[in-house]
Formats: C-alpha cells, sequence, structure tokens
C-alpha cells in the first residue's frame, strides 16, 4: 500500500525544520515530500506529488494559507498552522479541519497526528463544511490585518505614560498583571502576555517563555542551557530572560 504522504508550508524555514523533525519522530511512516516556502510553491509541489496531507501556514505574504487552500479544494486533509492560539481555537470549533499553534508543542502535534489517522480513513470534509470554515478564517485574517500596536497604556504613580513599543526592552507576567520594562523605567499594566503576543509585530518582538515577551533588538547574547532551553542576556540590563524549549527556534540562527 502506497504510504501517506504530507507536504508542509510555512515561509520560516526553522519552523518547518522543526515541524519536519517532529513528524519524523511521531510518524515515521509518513513519507515528507519536498517542503513550500510560499502559496505558490504550494500548489506547484501539490500537483507533482499530490500528498494526502498539507499542513499549512495562515500567515504567508502574497497566496496567504487561506487562499492557497481554496486553491486545493478538496484534495488533501489540511492543518492549519497559526500564531494566535484564541484566533485558531474559536476558528476551528466546526471542525473541518485541524490546527497547530505556533511554536508547535510535540504533545499537540501527536493528538493532531492520531485524528489524521483516522481522517484518513474517512472522506475529506464536505465541499460546505470547507468552504465555511474558508470564509470564517478570511475574514479572521482580514481582521488581523489591522495595524500592530505602537503604543502601550501604562500606569505610573500618579501619571498615564504611554510608552512606544520601540522603546520597550521586555515584558514578563507579573500575577496578575504584566510587568512593562522600557528605557526608562518599568510599570505593570492589565494586559495578559497572551493578548500582547497578539497584538504585537511578531517581526520585532517574541514570546521566549509562557510569561515573557522580549523585543529582539534588544538581544545581546543568547547562552545555551540544558534540555533545550536557554538564557536571554539584554543589552544595558542586568536580568537574565528565560527561553524554554518552545521557544528556542526564534534563536537558533544567533
Amino acid at each position: 500500500m502506497k504510504p501517506v504522504s504530507a507536504l508542509i508550508v510555512d515561509d520560516e524555514p526553522l519552523l518547518r525544520e522543526r515541524l519536519r523533525a517532529h513528524l519524523a519522530r511521531l510518524w515515521p511512516e509518513l513519507a515528507l515530500v519536498d517542503d513550500a516556502r510560499n502559496g505558490p510553491e504550494a500548489l506547484e509541489l501539490f500537483e507533482l506529488h499530490a500528498p494526502q496531507v498539507v499542513f499549512m501556514d495562515i500567515h504567508m505574504p502574497g497566496l496567504n494559507g487561506i487562499e492557497t487552500a481554496r486553491a486545493l479544494g478538496r484534495r488533501a486533509h489540511l492543518v492549519f498552522v497559526t500564531a494566535y492560539e484564541q484566533y485558531a481555537v474559536q476558528a476551528f470549533e466546526q471542525g473541518a479541519v485541524d490546527y497547530l499553534v505556533k511554536p508547535i508543542i510535540p504533545e499537540r502535534l501527536a493528538d493532531t497526528v492520531e485524528r489524521l489517522k483516522q481522517k484518513l480513513q474517512a472522506p475529506i470534509p464536505a465541499a460546505d463544511a470547507l468552504d465555511a470554515l474558508l470564509r470564517q478564517l478570511a475574514g479572521r485574517s482580514a481582521a488581523r490585518a489591522q495595524p500592530f500596536l505602537q503604543w502601550i497604556r501604562a500606569s505610573v504613580g500618579a501619571s498615564v505614560r504611554l510608552i512606544p513599543v520601540e522603546q520597550v526592552h521586555y515584558l514578563r507576567a507579573e500575577d496578575k498583571y504584566t510587568l512593562v520594562a522600557w528605557a526608562e523605567g518599568e510599570a505593570l499594566i492589565r494586559k495578559s502576555i497572551r493578548e500582547l503576543a497578539e497584538e504585537l509585530d511578531p517581526a520585532r518582538f517574541v514570546q521566549t517563555h509562557r510569561s515573557v515577551i522580549v523585543n529582539l533588538s534588544c538581544v545581546a547574547e543568547v547562552v545555551r542551557g540544558v534540555n533545550e532551553t536557554a538564557d536571554l542576556h539584554l543589552r544595558g540590563r542586568s536580568e537574565v530572560l528565560p527561553v524554554s524549549r518552545n521557544y528556542l527556534h526564534h534563536f537558533r540562527q544567533m
């Protein structure tokens, strides 16, 4: 019997590499064809290899994952990949396809693999279910196109400060608050790390731990630790910030 094959579509090479490594361990029988870096390349490779499964990044420049999925039609089982957890949970409730949240957690991927094995024994979701999901995703993607956060409002003593995000060095969860550390001091705000991760530009700010977001331009040194962890040292600051294994891929080339 012909082995099940899969195509990985993502514009971030480190994430493609990490997903490929996880799949090789969790599903060794799966045949992984060439990776695609964007939508047009995905369509070309799909016609060449005809994989039964496609892992599709939603947010790609040019032809995004939603548009690419529309072009593929009902010819493969889809697993969408997104950096926005709340967005994903709400959008995929109807279960037409599966989803993964970046950074990919092996335990969550293992659940996806088991569901895929079961789904491969059944027909691909009906066109109306898939079309409805893609319309919903397209609407959420358009909403996400609004500008990233530019200012953070914080109470400092008796005054309220508007802190430009480019001046923020890092953000760290502190009980029910989030500590904002910037060039001129520190302040507590009532917005969660999860909310901030969705509002900040991912090209400038990355999550390094479930409780920490850091400004990449402030990173001076990354010191590798044990069990795929690391410590971050920032320019001009004494704090050492943690990097957990689920977020280490952001710094593999540093």
